[in-house]
């Protein structure tokens, strides 16, 4: 059974998934690890960020987070600035 995510994305990452939100699929028992595979894996570009974090319910989330399809989601890339 898959579960249909909501992505938002943020920075760099809206311009390399094309959008402010993207849809994505993953089994019923997905985590942010399986989301962050995904991702690489569906946008390679995502790979050459220094870092990447992911946001769920406006926290930061380890890779174990086990994600439902009700869950905000948000893509946080590096920030530059000075």
């Amino acid at each position: 059974m898959m579960k249909t995510l909501k992505i938002k994305a943020f920075g760099i990452t809206r311009d390399i998934l094309g959008g402010r939100e993207v849809e994505l699929q993953l089994n019923e028992s997905g985590t942010v690890g399986d989301l962050r595979s995904q991702l690489s894996s569906t946008y390679p570009e995502v790979l050459q960020l220094k870092s990447l974090f992911i946001a769920v319910n406006n926290e930061y989330a380890d890779d174990h987070v086990v994600l439902n399809d009700t869950d905000e989601i948000a893509l946080i890339p590096p920030v530059s600035g000075g």
